[in-house]
């Protein structure tokens, strides 16, 4: 059965090694017949959520951005993928916006079940996406019917390319066939 699958893409760096390890994803999603849109945010303007709580009500931020489209992709999709740099052994910041940003979510019936993270480091040892990977699963805990549902971390990549030829590529376009 054909999944919507929704990749999102945190790294600002132009052919960063997140993005790199995001489209191995996306590749392998694809080649097993999913239905995949990737949404780097690159090109994105999303402001800090205010605390407001409007959206508790309304189930729609108050702030005219970028981050309306993208939370409603999340809701929308059976699986979502971000893929991050990890940055003094944390998610990216703006990884992190775009996950309070997602808070009308919480108040709405959402789609997505499947969650995944794909990070990269330059730091080598797997345990350098940990504290990443525990403020996803915090985020997650928010939606009872979602679980993480699998990671894949590339250490030792610091210059963008230096992904390349990485045991992590193979892993991420494996797990994207078999979403």
């Amino acid at each position: 059965m054909s999944k919507k699958v929704l990749v999102i893409s945190t790294s600002l760096r132009n052919g960063s090694n997140s993005e790199t390890l995001a489209d191995s994803f996306a590749s392998g999603a694809l080649a097993a017949g999913h239905d995949v849109e990737k949404i780097s945010l690159k090109d994105k303007n999303i402001s800090f959520c205010k605390g407001c709580l409007a959206c508790q009500k309304t189930q729609r931020c108050v702030i005219k951005d970028d981050a309306s489209y993208i939370t409603d992709r999340i809701g929308s999709s059976d699986v979502v993928v971000f893929a991050t740099p990890i940055y003094y052994y944390e998610m990216s910041g703006q990884m992190k916006t775009v996950l309070d940003r997602a808070n009308p979510l919480f108040a709405r019936d959402y789609s997505f079940r499947d969650v995944y993270m794909l990070s990269t480091a330059a730091e080598g040892s797997e345990h350098a996406a940990q504290r990443a990977v525990n403020g996803l699963k915090g985020w997650i805990a928010c939606f009872g019917k979602a679980r993480l549902a699998g990671t894949v971390f590339a250490g030792g990549v610091n210059d963008a390319g230096d992904i390349t030829g990485h045991t992590a590529l193979q892993k991420a376009f494996d797990m994207g066939k078999n979403v």
